[in-house]
C-alpha cells in the first residue's frame, strides 16, 4: 500500500471514532505499523521512506500533507484510502487504537528508545533527515 493511503486511513478512522490525532501522533503510529508489519514478517506496510527527524521517525510525504495542522488534531478526512486491503485493517486498527490514546510525547519517547532504529540513525542530530532503513526498523524497532 502507499504511505498516503495508510495516513489517510489512520486520520479518517480517528476522526470517525471521535478521537482525532495530531500530525506528530500520525507519524509515530505510521512508524509503529511499519515496525509491526516488518517484525511479523508481513513485509513493509508501505514503501515510502521513513526519516530520522528531531522528534522521531517521520514519513515525509504524510508529514507534508498534514503539516498545516501544526500540533492541533487533524480534522479533515481524506476518504482516498480504499487501497487498504481488508485483511490488513484488523492489524492496522489494533495499532491505531493502542497508540492514539497515548500522549504524543510518550509516543516520541517510545520511538527515541536507546539503540532503537531512530536512535541508531539520528545520532544526536548527525543523522537528521537520513532514511531509517527497513532492515533497521525490523531489527531494532
Amino acid at each position: 500500500m502507499k504511505a498516503l493511503d495508510l495516513a489517510n486511513y489512520i486520520v479518517s478512522k480517528c476522526i470517525q471514532d471521535e478521537y482525532p490525532i495530531s500530525n506528530l501522533q500520525l507519524q509515530k503510529i505510521m512508524f509503529f505499523i511499519q515496525k509491526d508489519f516488518l517484525q511479523n514478517d508481513l513485509g513493509p506496510a508501505f514503501d515510502e521512506r521513513i526519516e530520522a527527524w528531531q522528534f522521531g521517525p517521520v514519513v515525509p510525504i504524510a508529514y507534508y500533507k498534514y503539516r498545516s495542522f501544526g500540533g492541533m488534531p487533524i480534522t479533515i478526512e481524506d476518504d482516498n484510502y480504499n487501497q487498504i486491503p481488508a485483511e490488513l485493517k484488523k492489524q492496522i486498527d489494533k495499532i491505531i487504537t493502542e497508540k492514539r490514546i497515548l500522549p504524543p510525547w510518550d509516543l516520541v519517547d517510545k520511538t527515541h528508545k536507546r539503540d532503537g532504529a531512530w536512535d541508531r540513525i539520528y545520532q544526536n542530530g548527525q543523522g537528521l533527515y537520513k532514511t531509517i532503513s527497513i532492515a533497521d526498523i525490523k531489527l531494532y524497532g
